[in-house]
Order: C-alpha cells, then structure tokens, then sequence
C-alpha cells in the first residue's frame, strides 16, 4: 500500500541520483495564463525527464535474485532512460522495448546508458505486450513505468519537493499518460496540504485517463495519435486509476497545436525546451482548460525536454500558426501586371514579412484571366493578421482564405 513514509523513503534513496530540480516563477508566462505561473523543471532532471525518480527507486528496492535475472522494461522513451541508468548503476542487465516510433534521440540515449533496445511495431501499448512475452520467456525482473507503487512514489518526490519549495501553492498541473505521476504528484500533495487543487492534463489524441474517469472504469483505446508521444498510452494502470479517482481533481485534454503552442513559448520567453508531453501542462494555462485557477498560484508541472530535433522544427511552425505569428493567405487576382507588386507593398506597409510565394494559374471553370497567388507571412499576432487581410480587401484585393 502506498504511504507517505513510501514517499519520503524514495526521497532519501534519490539524493545520490538525481537532482532536486528548480521551480522558476515565470512573469510573462503568468501574465499570459492569467495566473501566478511556476514552472517545475523536470525537463532538466537527470536524463532529461522526471521518469528516473521512479525507476531508479523500484530498482533500488529488488532483491539480489530479482537484479540477478536482469530487468526489462517498455516506454517510449524516457521510462527506457531511467530503467537504463538506474541498471547500468546498480551492475543490472536491462533490456528495453520501445515502439518503432519512438524518437531516435530517446531510442539512441536509451542505448547510451548500456541498455539492450528492442523496437516494436506499433505504439507503447505493443511495446508492453512484447516485454510481457520476453519476460514470460527469458524470466528478466518487469519494471513497470506506471502501475507500480515503487515507481509511483519515486515520481511522488516531485510532490513533496513542490510542496517544499511553494508552501502556498493554490493548484499543480500535471501531464497524464498511464498515470503514474500525477498519481504519485497528487498522493504526496494531498497527504500534506489537502486544500491544494491536483490537475491532471491529456492529450486529446490519447484521452485514456480522462475517458476512464468520467465513466468511473477503466477503459483502452483503440488507437491514440499525438505530437506528446510520452503520454501516448491507451490504457491507464489499475493502480494508477484507484489513486487518481481518489486524490486529483479533474483531468482535461488539450490539443497537438495548442501543445506546440506551449512549446514555442517555453522556447522563446522562457529559454527552454520541453517535448511534447513534458508541455501540456502549460498548454492546458496558456489555452486556459482551468479556468478555475485564474489569478491563483499555480505550479505548471514540465515532465521531460527530450524531444527529438527533427520534430523540433515541426512544432515550432506548428506553434507558429497557432499563436499568429506565421499565416498562409490566398488570394485571386488577375493575370496582370503589376498585381503582384501591390500585394507586396501592402503587406509591407503592415509589417509583414513575405517568406514564400506561390503563382498559380486558375483551373476549369474559373476566369481565363485569373490567377492565384499563395503567400506564407510572418506576422506578430492574429490582430495583425487580420489587419493584413483588411488592408488587402480594402484596396480591392479578393482574399479567399
């Protein structure tokens, strides 16, 4: 049964693994958030995610003939980092399955710590299903990434550290997948200062906690799609689903752009970088999914920083569009000279920045003197996007979209 005592033993066992990250007070962030915004860094934990806390501690926690028959574990990659790190500590084998889609730079940094990486078609949910069956087989120890009272209150530690660092926190954001962290985050919390409000957040691609919660049983499904491939999980844990019926008050969902969204900001007016389930939190904030914690402090939980680059520059323009900071306009002209120039000048007298331009002929069925043209803009906000788009169809330009 998980205790408080658990708590605190894995708090003690951690000290000479990982460090006590910092909880940074973000102004810009409060002020668009609408709340006194603390971030907590576990993006700058050790292995760049909080995962370690829970995985070195149930390491710590096996017998001789447990650690003797090696461990196996599944994740999608951080899970994988904190099993690897914690077994190339203890002298352990460690034999990893991960799903095919899982970053290179997780899959490579996995490898890095010494452990064996198997890549399994599919998602999390199959890469759990093949270490079961290597288990069963080869009978290595299971090190499970959230169903685990060890692992949940190794993640639990977070809980008391927050606790620790803003005694008058009024509310704490947390990322969900399978669960084990905000069940370990919220089990602390409450047990020491019940009055803080515990918010859970998923994304809307992979809403398996969420959707278990509101029909009051677990439920699996049948596929899950989302940029936050760290809480990609189709089926949250039996434990986990106990602890967050009984101790978090409320779980929402937030979306891929709106998560890129989150990315970007963090990037750009906090200098850090997250991954993708490391930022919903935030993104739950900044798009304003607890509207009950508005001028309250709040304590924004960042989970991981390993993204992989080439996603990087995806979400950035993902996070481009979705804040207004970039745009594509269409618009039909006709084929004459001197239509393009005006275009230019327009949305130069605005401020606009023209990155790519696209000319197109009209097809079947249109004006033979017609043409479209296709720009991609950076622009500061949707105010001045709309600006640029008033100002065009003032001055007699057609704007289709």
């Amino acid at each position: 049964m998980l205790t408080l005592d658990k708590v605190y033993h894995a708090n003690y066992a951690l000290k000479e693994a990982i460090r006590q990250t910092d909880l940074i007070y973000s102004p810009v962030l409060s002020k668009e958030s609408g709340c006194e915004l603390y971030l907590k860094t576990e993006n700058l934990q050790v292995t760049g995610s909080f995962k370690v806390r829970g995985a070195y501690y149930k390491i710590s926690q096996l017998n001789d003939e447990e650690k003797s028959r090696g461990v196996i574990a599944c994740s999608a990659g951080n899970h994988a980092q904190g099993v690897a790190l914690a077994s190339k500590k203890f002298g352990i084998k460690s034999i990893i399955c991960m799903p095919d889609g899982a970053p290179l730079s997780k899959v490579e940094a996995t490898k890095s710590y010494g452990a064996e990486v198997v890549l399994v078609p599919g998602v999390y949910d199959d890469a759990h299903n093949r270490a079961e069956e290597l288990k069963a087989e080869k009978g290595y120890t299971f090190i499970h990434p959230f169903d685990d009272e060890d692992v949940i209150a190794g993640q639990g530690t977070i809980g008391l550290e927050i606790a620790e660092q803003l005694k008058d926190a009024d509310a704490v954001i947390v990322p969900v997948g399978g669960g084990g962290l905000i069940s370990g985050v919220a089990f602390a919390i409450k047990s020491l200062n019940p009055k803080i409000r515990v918010y859970g957040v998923q994304a809307a691609g992979a809403p398996s906690m969420l959707n278990s919660l509101e029909h009051k049983k677990i439920e699996t499904l049948p596929f899950v799609s989302t940029v936050a491939d760290g809480i990609a999980v189709k089926e949250p844990g039996h434990l986990t689903f106990d602890l967050c019926s009984r101790y978090v008050d409320g779980i929402v969902s937030v979306t891929d752009d709106q998560v890129s969204a989150a990315i970007l900001a963090l990037i750009e007016k906090q200098k850090m970088i997250a991954e993708g389930a490391g930022a919903v939190a935030l993104a739950a904030a900044l798009f304003n999914k607890l509207p009950d914690v508005a001028g309250k402090k709040v304590v924004c939980l960042i989970s991981g920083g390993n993204i992989d680059v080439t996603i990087l520059s995806r979400v950035i323009n993902r996070g481009l569009l979705m804040s207004g900071r970039q745009c594509s306009l269409t618009l039909e002209l006709m084929d004459k000279p001197g239509q393009l120039v005006g275009v230019s000048e327009i949305i130069a007298q605005c401020g606009g920045n023209v990155t790519a331009v696209l000319h197109e002929r009209t097809n079947e069925g249109t004006a033979i003197n017609g043409c479209y043209l296709k720009l991609q803009i950076e622009t500061k906000d949707f105010a001045h996007i709309k600006l640029i788009k008033d100002s065009l169809t003032k001055s007699g330009f057609k704007v289709l979209k």
